[in-house]
């Protein structure tokens, strides 16, 4: 009986081990944005940088939607509560719309970049 217990605890570890890889790692790391991929501040378009200082300083912005609610439906950024991201438009020059840029703040001071309507992020650095 011991035998069996030892080869059933030999097959179930490593299951139980990637179980919890999987549920932890979002919460040190992104998942996909960018597959670690970061940014410095100073390598973002103008336009990205005016929109971080209009994030800092409270606004105003330019479209509506701004500070808005990024619910992370693409699951590319790190599982955080709701409410936790809002996003904002980067405005791009010639787009007769929003266009697809954004940044991405969450409350705790992080920033994230898209330029291509969140298919990939990148974490903005200093």
């Amino acid at each position: 009986m011991n035998k069996f217990r030892l080869l059933l605890f030999a097959l179930l570890l490593p299951m139980i081990v990637v179980s919890i890889g999987i549920a932890g790692c979002d919460l040190v790391a992104p998942l996909s944005a960018g597959n670690g991929s970061t940014i410095s501040i100073n390598d973002l378009p103008r336009e990205a940088q005016d929109t971080i200082e209009l994030i800092q300083k409270g606004g105003p912005f330019p479209y509506k939607q701004d500070n808005s609610v990024f619910s992370n439906y693409e699951g590319l950024l790190p599982k955080r509560p709701g409410g936790y991201y809002h996003e904002y438009t980067v405005i791009t020059p010639g787009a007769s719309n929003r266009g697809a840029r954004r940044i991405i703040a969450g409350i705790t001071g992080e920033y994230y970049y898209t330029a291509d309507h969140y298919a990939s992020f990148k974490r903005i650095v200093e």
